[in-house]
């Protein structure tokens, strides 16, 4: 579907020189001189790559759709994670490295959401939250108990996390996957 370049939004995919981009950040532009245009910071969905482009009102972009569906993580082999579609059975691996950080948080069984284009895998969406064990955590300083102070723990997976003083080894949170933060204690 073709749409106007100042029309953009963030979040939009859009086809740009030949390659799949999704639009991180906008700026409509209206100068003193000349026509208005949209500033927009693309990241390329492939290679991820950003680019800085200007679009005037009078050119147009392709948008793009992407199928999203509901795949569930079976094993890693290697540097290769294996996925399996919910509904056709059908088993997908893909490189670690797609997920970035996220990929520590990654739980055998997790449910996760996949984004296609023409079939093809290009993102792999966690849950947002996480439950996870604190495997070990700091002592309280004496003191520090009253302010609202955080101390450094590390979680069963290996990432280091920020908690509050009264959470010990041994206990479950809830942990934010992208920004790495202690949400609340599990139930």
């Amino acid at each position: 579907m073709k749409i106007s370049g100042v029309d953009i939004r963030p979040g939009n995919i859009i086809e740009y020189e030949d390659g799949l981009w999704r639009a991180v950040k906008i700026q409509h532009t209206q100068p003193g001189k000349g026509g208005a245009y949209m500033q927009v910071e693309l990241k390329n969905l492939i290679d991820g790559r950003k680019n800085n482009v200007r679009f005037r009102s009078a050119e147009t972009v392709e948008k793009v759709r992407l199928d999203t569906r509901e795949y569930q993580y079976l094993y890693a082999e290697g540097d290769m994670l294996t996925f399996m579609d919910k509904e056709s059975f059908e088993q997908v691996s893909l490189p670690a490295d797609m997920l970035g950080d996220a990929v520590a948080f990654l739980q055998d069984g997790m449910d996760v959401m996949l984004e296609l284009y023409e079939e093809k895998p290009l993102s792999v969406q966690l849950p947002d939250q996480v439950e996870a064990e604190i495997v070990e955590a700091d002592a309280v300083v004496k003191g520090q108990t009253a302010s609202s102070s955080y101390k450094p723990a590390i979680l069963d997976n290996g990432v280091r996390v920020m908690v509050p003083p009264h959470i010990t080894s041994g206990t479950r949170i809830i942990v934010d996957v992208y920004n790495q933060e202690y949400v609340k204690k599990a139930d």
